[in-house]
């Protein structure tokens, strides 16, 4: 839709125009289940996809600090208010783990998104490591369940697939 190098300077009908042809006439090939990652918040592109796709539900994802938590809450308000349902939430950079030696530190904060799932409640579907070899991958078109199937993201990666299918009934 836009060349790799040029930016997507899109206001709110531009964005629903591209979620209505995505969401419409692209060929997902039989697929059950479609993921689109969207930016933190309640905007335009949240509100967009709700209200013009027929959605299963929304997994809220935050990272560990009260701030993001306080995303997640006003995220899930907005889900709730035009009937779509969360099916959880999956805490991100949960931890720093040094590829050298494996050791965890929680830089942002441990365990908010689990709070959050549980004051709020909802399945709490996992916590994903952060890892700089995993951003080292991407860069190299690599995903960190190509690249490194046995490590600590691409397990948690698929714990967090396995609860959301477990939910979704697949």
């Amino acid at each position: 839709m836009v060349a790799p190098e040029r930016a997507a300077v899109w206001r709110g009908p531009m964005v629903s125009s591209a979620l209505d042809l995505m969401s419409r006439r692209a060929d997902w090939g039989g697929s059950e289940v479609v993921v689109v990652d969207l930016p933190p918040g309640t905007g335009d592109v949240q509100l967009t996809l709700a209200q013009k796709v027929a959605l299963s539900g929304a997994v809220v994802v935050s990272t560990p600090q009260a701030v993001a938590v306080a995303d997640v809450v006003r995220g899930v308000d907005m889900f709730s208010r035009v009937g779509v349902p969360v099916l959880g939430v999956v805490e991100n950079m949960s931890w720093v783990e040094c590829a050298g030696c494996g050791r965890e530190e929680p830089v942002f904060g441990r365990g908010g998104g689990e709070r959050a799932a549980a004051d709020l409640g909802l399945p709490f579907l996992g916590s994903v490591p952060l890892r700089a070899d995993v951003r080292e991958w991407a860069d190299r078109g690599r995903p960190a369940l190509v690249a490194d199937p046995g490590g600590s993201v691409s397990v948690a990666l698929r714990a967090v697939c396995d609860r959301l299918a477990s939910t979704l009934g697949l």
